[in-house]
């Protein structure tokens, strides 16, 4: 495939609002996880939950949009610059020729678990609850055109846990194809109990603490809410040194409803093809951002891949859910938001709350942050029903 320049990215997530936050939060390695005050929901587990969300304002036109996932992605438009460069971008290329395309998972369940405990005697729904405009998985990306006030082509992807990552490569389609000049692409996911009770029925969370991946004693993910935005278009010419999707490549195994192939058989086709499409070697990656959500299954796979492609320690590699948790469908877009930062900053963070890594892994696993010069990152998601996506972000002409 042919490099997309990353023109303008931003994040929210429980690191903090914006970029400037979301470094801060890796330098100092400060997580934002925390004990779960949600009502209602499993007791002693950890969540990355975004403060401040229930007060955010849409503006008064889109106000039928109103929900938690719509919220936290207004947050996340707001934040550095977002929003501007955007606007800057339609006036170059024209609002019918800058797609929306945007992964989430949950979209606005949580809205209608609110209205389901307002149902009447006869348990029919409240008359003001709108699933079109909330619930709906394609009212994020709905909101989001009509927020930025776009009118090309608006995708919604969900796809379990690679939703935001997949949904870059689906952008890429789209451009490369020539439907859309540019898009807006990235995820949006926020905390609801259908989510939390769910991954508590499969015995997946980690329990009195927050997750720990790569540890020998990890116990289980913490789920986090996050949005991530970028905006890809093709590099102008002459660019160079500045940040860009060089590849992406998508895989699925299909080997069990919830558990991935032991041996990552779907995650190393992923990663494989997404060196592939940006023409390059293993040796060519400086870090990779593993999946890693601290389940004992998912961990122990990735390790096998990783090893696979690159070979026993033959790349740093670390998590970064210990910041955030995991914010399914929102993050492979927010972990590929993270790789653009340890690019800019030439830093590989190590696994947050792991002294050693598990001593059965052989990939080279990384648990304190380290200074390094960093031209590609290889950002990996995978997901429920074998869904497997790679990424790689990187300097234009590095």
């Amino acid at each position: 495939m042919r490099p997309l320049s990353i023109v303008a990215h931003t994040a929210v997530s429980a690191m903090g609002v914006g970029l400037a936050a979301t470094r801060a939060a890796l330098r100092e390695r400060r997580g934002g996880l925390a004990p779960c005050d949600l009502p209602g929901t499993p007791e002693g587990i950890w969540v990355g939950r975004v403060p401040g969300v229930e007060a955010v304002a849409l503006p008064e036109a889109l106000a039928r949009f109103a929900c938690r996932n719509n919220r936290l992605a207004e947050l996340a438009l707001g934040a550095d610059g977002f929003a501007e460069a955007v606007a800057e971008a339609r006036a170059r290329h024209g609002a019918e020729r800058i797609a929306v395309v945007l992964g989430t998972s949950t979209a606005g369940i949580e809205q209608t678990e609110r209205a389901y405990r307002r149902r009447d005697a006869a348990g029919r729904l409240p008359p003001d609850f709108d699933f079109e405009h909330t619930h709906d998985l394609y009212a994020l990306p709905r909101y989001v055109r009509a927020r930025l006030g776009l009118r090309g082509p608006a995708l919604v992807v969900s796809t379990a846990c690679t939703s935001g990552a997949r949904a870059w490569l689906d952008a890429a389609a789209l451009i490369e194809a020539g439907v859309a000049d540019a898009a807006v692409v990235g995820g949006v996911d926020t905390l609801c109990r259908m989510t939390l009770h769910g991954f508590a029925a499969l015995e997946l969370l980690a329990r009195g603490g927050p997750t720990r991946p790569c540890a020998p004693d990890r116990d289980g993910i913490s789920i986090g809410e996050a949005a991530a935005f970028a905006l890809l278009e093709r590099p102008r010419p002459g660019a160079r040194g500045g940040l860009a999707l060089l590849g992406a490549g998508a895989s699925t195994d299909g080997h069990h409803m919830s558990a991935p192939h032991p041996e990552g058989l779907g995650a190393a086709a992923a990663m494989r093809a997404a060196l592939e499409a940006a023409g390059l070697a293993p040796r060519d990656i400086g870090y990779v951002n593993l999946h890693g959500t601290g389940t004992r299954a998912n961990d122990a796979m990735e390790d096998r891949a990783v090893t696979a492609v690159f070979g026993p320690r033959g790349v740093p590699c670390s998590s970064t859910k210990g910041w955030s948790g995991h914010a399914l469908g929102a993050s492979g877009a927010l972990e590929a938001t993270i790789a653009a930062l340890c690019i800019e900053d030439g830093l590989i963070p190590g696994c947050l709350g792991v002294a050693e890594p598990d001593p059965g892994f052989a990939s080279a696993v990384v648990t304190e942050n380290r200074e390094a010069r960093l031209d590609r990152v290889l950002s990996n998601s995978f997901g429920f029903g074998g869904n497997n996506c790679a990424l790689v972000i990187g300097r234009l002409g590095a």
